[in-house]
């Protein structure tokens, strides 16, 4: 069960790179927008989008921090992952969840941005993640992405509180969560399942914004 155990967990901030055949959005397909951000636009995934998924989780590179570089089954995406995602938009109202994210310049799938909370936790407590392609890194998009997701929770969905969790190795991603504002309020140990992963030796960092914090940012 890699990509659910792992969907949002300790997100890697990547580096610059590129693909020779970025995904796209089909032009058939009836477009929901969740949220636009400069160059970015979220949208919920499909139950046919799990090929997008599958070809996110097969880099070594993008999965470096998550499980060690191994691919995430494809059966697992079908049969798991996207009967997840898809159950959450309807559990949240299609408030939160996981969005996948695409560039408004031509549409390429860039991969996924998530806040949401806990299925056991509060609702106005929310876990900020998400994952890119190589082709993605390095363009400055999980800052700007996450800077409206903050936006949109706290302003439009109730949120009081959001969280991220990274390895303490993972330099670039906490710089995103410091970057944002968030304040780093813990260190956490690895999971069984992560032992394995260079650096977990160190474990993790958690790091929290209130809306509060937030607020004050934007005066």
């Amino acid at each position: 069960m890699l990509l659910l155990q792992h969907l949002t967990r300790w997100p890697r901030r990547p580096q610059k790179n590129s693909l020779a055949r970025p995904a796209r959005l089909g032009h058939d397909r009836c477009v929901i927008t969740y949220l636009e951000s400069e160059r970015l636009a979220l949208r919920p995934f499909a139950a046919d989008d799990a090929d997008l998924l599958i070809e996110l989780d097969s880099d070594p590179a993008v999965m470096r921090y998550l499980t060690g570089g191994a691919p995430t089954p494809p059966e697992e995406v079908r049969d798991l992952a996207i009967p997840s995602i898809l159950a959450g938009y309807e559990r949240w109202d299609h408030d939160l969840g996981l969005f996948a994210a695409y560039e408004k310049d031509g549409g390429a799938f860039v991969g996924w941005f998530c806040l949401r909370p806990l299925r056991s936790g509060p609702r106005e407590e929310a876990e900020l993640g998400y994952r890119l392609r190589r082709a993605a890194w390095g363009r400055g998009y999980a800052t700007e992405v996450s800077q409206a997701l903050l936006a949109k929770g706290f302003t439009e969905l109730g949120i009081r509180m959001v969280w991220a969790e990274t390895m303490t190795v993972n330099r670039p991603s906490r710089n995103v969560m410091e970057k944002l504002g968030m304040t780093l309020v813990e260190s956490i140990p690895t999971p069984d399942d992560m032992m394995a992963i260079e650096g977990s030796e160190h474990g993790g960092v958690r790091y929290e914004i209130t809306q509060e914090q937030w607020q004050l940012r934007q005066a």
